[in-house]
C-alpha cells in the first residue's frame, strides 16, 4: 500500500464526506501502527530467534485475562 495520496479523481468512485473520510484515515493508521507492531516482533525474532517457552503467557492464561478485561469494560443496564 502506497502511503502517498492519490492525486487524480479516479472514476466510478462515490467520495466521502469530509467525516468519513476522516474516520477511514483514523481506521487506516490504527492497522498500520498495528502492523509496524508485527513487523518489529518478527524482526525480533529474525534477529535473535523465537523466544524461550518458560518466559511466555499460556495462551489459556492470555485468554482468560482477555476475557476478563472485556467483562470489565462492558456497560451495565439496570
Amino acid at each position: 500500500m502506497s502511503q502517498e495520496p492519490a492525486t487524480a479523481p479516479v472514476p466510478d468512485r462515490q467520495p466521502l464526506d469530509e467525516h468519513g473520510a476522516a474516520a477511514v484515515r483514523a481506521y487506516a493508521a490504527d492497522q498500520r501502527a498495528k502492523v509496524d507492531v508485527l513487523a518489529s516482533v518478527l524482526e525480533d525474532i529474525a534477529a535473535r530467534g523465537y523466544p524461550a517457552a518458560e518466559s511466555g503467557v499460556l495462551w489459556e492464561d492470555a485468554r482468560d485475562a482477555h476475557l476478563e478485561r472485556l467483562a470489565g469494560e462492558q456497560s451495565r443496564v439496570a
